[in-house]
């Protein structure tokens, strides 16, 4: 009895501290590693001087060991604090909003068109308080790594308050007012949290159905069992992060080339992997954006830098398999 006592608690520990990891790995998996294929994405999709759109993920990587042999390995973890502190902004601009105002955080399984509505509303407003922050952030991950002054870690907040009030760092005529970057701001923050949250309940339902029909049919193991407290879940989010980004990305790279514009940003070459480039884009607003793109660049011109995207995802479906190996092989010798 106190044997069986003990293998149960023991069991009970390493579910709780195998459970942790498991989300440890897939948020840095999210944060960290992914971070290298954002900054290439993102100076791919303002580059608008490039020839090479890096669609597949062998130009991706090829081009990622160019810009580490010439500038070293900062070149592709420039900003990642930067996306951090955007993180922390909106997170906590979303919890004093909702604190002062009857906008919900959450939706009740009752919900109705008035409720998602002002849950909508509340994420609007986020998205705008964070705007100037996303922007300098945006700037932070594409300047090139040649001509840095080696900022500090909250540069992000001092750009972005002094893009919010129009002082700091002199910009062109060409930067767009923040007004005008309103709308497409908050149309792809809240296109792409409603993309994620549909398919991340669609897939998690999916999952749970069918790890229930196997449990009736053919009873559940206790690793298995613990598997499907893990992992439905984590598949759900990284099903949700993929379609949201794939599914939003041409509208993802307009509103990037509008947030550089006018900000005197240079950037690496992502043509040759070495020398950089000016942004000198005219555009006035979305459309004529979106239409300049299409005109000069083609319709793949919207997809620049998307190789980028399958490598991340590739990666992150990588780690995500090898963990659940490895919390399967670790429940098995235990049990």
């Amino acid at each position: 009895m106190v044997m069986s006592n003990l293998i149960s608690s023991i069991l009970e520990q390493l579910n709780r501290f195998a459970g942790f990891g498991i989300g440890l790995a897939s948020l840095f998996t999210e944060n960290v590693l992914a971070h290298p294929c954002i900054v290439l994405r993102r100076q791919c999709q303002v580059n608008y001087h490039a020839r090479h759109y890096h669609l597949t993920p062998f130009t991706v990587i090829n081009i990622m060991y160019s810009f580490n042999k010439t500038q070293g390995p900062r070149a592709l973890w420039k900003g990642m604090g930067s996306t951090f502190i955007v993180q922390g902004i909106t997170l906590g601009a979303e919890g004093i909003i909702s604190e002062f105002t009857p906008l919900p955080r959450e939706i009740s399984h009752k919900w109705n068109p008035k409720q998602i509505g002002e849950h909508l509303l509340l994420k609007s407003l986020t998205y705008i308080v964070a705007m100037p922050f996303y922007s300098a952030s945006l700037i932070e991950t594409v300047q090139s790594e040649i001509i840095r002054d080696g900022a500090g870690i909250l540069e992000c907040v001092k750009e972005g308050i002094g893009r919010a009030i129009g002082l700091g760092v002199p910009h062109s005529k060409r930067l767009l007012p923040l007004l005008s970057l309103v709308f497409p701001t908050v149309l792809h923050g809240v296109l792409h949290y409603v993309i994620s949250s549909v398919v991340q309940k669609v897939v998690l339902l999916i999952l749970k159905r069918k790890a229930y029909d196997g449990h009736l049919a053919e009873g559940a193991s206790p690793v298995q069992s613990m598997l499907d407290a893990y992992f439905p879940e984590l598949i759900a989010n990284f099903a949700a992060s993929l379609c949201s980004d794939v599914t939003l990305y041409p509208l993802e790279t307009v509103l990037h080339r509008l947030h550089v514009q006018g900000t005197r940003t240079i950037i690496d070459n992502t043509d040759l992997g070495y020398e950089v480039l000016p942004i000198n884009t005219q555009y006035e607003g979305v459309r004529d954006c979106v239409n300049t793109i299409r005109q000069e660049e083609g319709a793949l011109g919207f997809y620049k830098g998307f190789g980028a995207v399958v490598v991340q995802y590739t990666l992150h479906a990588a780690v995500l398999q090898i963990t659940k190996i490895i919390y399967s092989t670790l429940l098995q010798n235990s049990a």
